[in-house]
C-alpha cells in the first residue's frame, strides 16, 4: 500500500520523530521503541518528508525549531502526503497565536512542551495513536455507509431488500467491533467518537441520554453491572443510525410528520441493527438487548418487535424514558408532561415514576445548547471550536467564555458574520 491510500491499523503503530537535535532523537527512540512503537527518526525534515511519500505512519512528532523548515512548515505538507496521520509539535514556546496558528495550517493534534516529562510523553502519544486508530476505523465505515446508501436507493422500496442490505453492513462492521474489544469503557468512548463522527447532533443527545441514564442509576441505587449497563446504552441507544441514510434521519430530525410508511419501517430498524453492531463484542450483548428493545411501548405499539408490558426489560424501559426526554427539542415542562401522558402507555410506569423523582438532579446537569452568538453568557463553555468562515480557528474547544472573549466575538462576527448556530455547555 503506498502512503498516499487510506491507511490501515498497523501492529506495531509506526511513528515518525524529526528534530535537527541528535541526542532528543536517541532519546525519543528509545523511550517509543521500549513502549513497543515502531520508530523512525530523521534529523533532516526535507528527507522525513520524502520517507513520508514512501511509507505510512500512524503519529508524526516534529519540533518547532529547525532548520530548512519550522515545524509548523513541516507539518503542514505532512498533513498534504499524509492527512489522516496524528500530528504532534514539540515546542519551548506556546502562546495562544501559536495553538491557533498549528491548528490553522497542520491540524496540530497535540502540544508538548519542552521540557517534556517521560509519562505525558507516553500519554499524549497513546492517545494519538488511538485517534488515528480511529480515524481508520471511521474512514471504513464512512465507506460502508455511503456503499449501503447507494444500495439503499437502488432498491425498490421493499423492507425484506432493506433489512437484508442492512445486514450485509454489518457484516462489513464485524471487523471494526472485533477491533474494538478492549475495555467496557473504551468500547463505549468509540461508539460515542463513531457516532459524533456521524452525526454530532446524534452525539450530543446521546451524551444527554447517558448523564440522565447516570442519574436515575444513582437514584435507584442500581447494582455496578446494571448502573454500567444502563448509562452505556444510554449513549449508544441510537448508534444503529449510522447505517440509515443521512437525508433520511435529517428528514427524522426536521419534519417527522412528512416521513412515509417506507421510511419509518427503515428508521424502526436501527435498534435491530444497534444490537447486531453491540453484539459482535462480547461483553456488549447485554447492552445491545437494551439498545434493540428501548424504543417498545408498554401498549405494543412499540418497535422492532411489538413487545408489550413487563416482555421489555427494565433498564430498556428506563433508558427510553431518558432518551425520549433528551431528543426533546425543549427540555422544560412539555417534555415532561409528555412523559407523564405517555406513563402506562408508551412508557413503563415505575420507569417513569423513577425518572420524575431523579428529575431535580437531572436539572442540575450541564447540558449543550445550540445558541446564536447573541445569546452568549459569560461561563459557558464552548463544546465545539468556532471558526470563521474562512475556515480559521477563532476560539478553541473546552475554552470558558467571559465578558472579553463574547465582546471580541462578537466584534468579529460583525466583521465575518457566523452563519450558524454555536453548541456550547451550560
Amino acid at each position: 500500500m503506498s502512503a498516499n491510500t487510506t491507511p490501515h491499523i498497523e501492529t506495531p503503530q509506526r511513528i515518525l520523530v524529526v528534530d535537527d537535535e541528535g541526542i532528543v532523537l536517541v532519546a525519543l527512540r528509545e523511550i517509543l521503541m521500549r513502549e513497543g512503537y515502531n520508530v523512525m527518526t530523521h534529523s533532516n525534515p526535507l528527507q522525513a518528508l520524502e520517507a513520508l511519500k514512501k511509507e505510512s505512519f500512524s503519529v508524526i512528532i516534529t519540533d518547532q525549531q529547525m532548520p530548512m523548515l519550522t515545524g509548523l512548515e513541516f507539518l503542514a505538507q505532512a498533513r498534504r502526503l499524509q492527512p489522516d496521520a496524528t500530528r504532534i509539535l514539540i515546542t519551548a514556546v506556546l502562546n495562544l497565536d501559536t495553538v491557533i496558528d498549528a491548528i490553522n495550517k497542520g491540524e496540530i493534534y497535540r502540544f508538548v512542551v519542552k521540557p517534556w516529562l517521560r509519562e505525558e510523553l507516553l500519554a499524549t502519544l497513546k492517545s494519538a495513536v488511538q485517534r488515528y486508530e480511529l480515524t481508520c476505523r471511521n474512514q471504513i465505515l464512512q465507506a460502508s455507509t455511503l456503499a449501503m446508501n447507494e444500495k439503499l436507493r437502488q432498491l425498490n422500496g421493499s423492507l425484506e431488500q432493506q433489512v437484508a442490505r442492512v445486514a450485509e453492513q454489518n457484516k462489513e462492521l464485524e471487523e471494526l467491533n472485533r477491533q474494538l474489544q478492549q475495555d467496557h469503557q473504551r468500547e463505549a468512548h468509540l461508539c460515542a467518537r463513531m457516532l459524533e463522527k456521524f452525526s454530532p447532533l446524534l452525539a450530543t443527545q446521546a451524551r444527554r441520554t447517558s448523564e440522565i441514564c447516570r442519574v436515575i442509576a444513582d437514584f435507584l441505587n442500581l447494582a455496578a453491572p446494571e448502573r454500567q449497563d444502563l448509562e452505556t446504552s444510554g449513549s449508544v441507544a441510537n448508534i444503529g443510525m449510522v447505517a440509515m441514510p443521512r437525508d433520511l434521519i435529517r428528514k427524522s430530525q426536521e419534519t417527522p410528520d412528512e416521513l412515509t410508511v417506507s421510511e419509518r419501517q427503515t428508521l424502526e430498524q436501527h435498534p435491530v441493527v444497534g444490537q447486531e453492531i453491540l453484539e459482535s463484542v462480547p461483553h456488549f450483548k447485554t447492552v445491545g438487548e437494551i439498545v434493540r428493545y428501548h424504543h417498545e411501548r408498554v401498549d405494543g405499539l412499540g418497535y422492532p418487535d411489538r413487545l408489550g408490558g413487563k416482555n421489555i426489560p427494565w433498564l430498556a424501559s428506563l433508558v427510553g424514558v431518558a432518551s425520549r426526554f433528551a431528543e426533546a427539542r425543549n427540555q422544560g415542562q412539555k417534555a415532561i408532561d409528555a412523559i407523564q401522558v405517555g406513563a402506562g402507555t408508551v412508557f413503563d410506569a415505575d420507569a417513569v415514576r423513577a425518572f420524575l423523582s431523579a428529575y431535580p438532579r437531572i436539572l442540575s446537569l450541564r447540558r449543550q445548547l445550540e445558541i446564536p452568538v447573541s445569546e452568549l453568557r459569560p461561563g459557558m463553555i464552548l463544546a465545539k471550536g468556532i471558526y470563521n468562515p474562512n475556515g480559521a480557528l477563532v476560539l478553541p474547544e473546552g475554552q470558558q467564555l467571559t465578558e472579553t472573549s463574547i465582546g471580541t466575538l462578537r466584534n468579529n462576527s460583525r466583521i465575518m458574520p457566523l452563519n450558524h448556530l454555536l453548541l456550547v455547555t451550560c
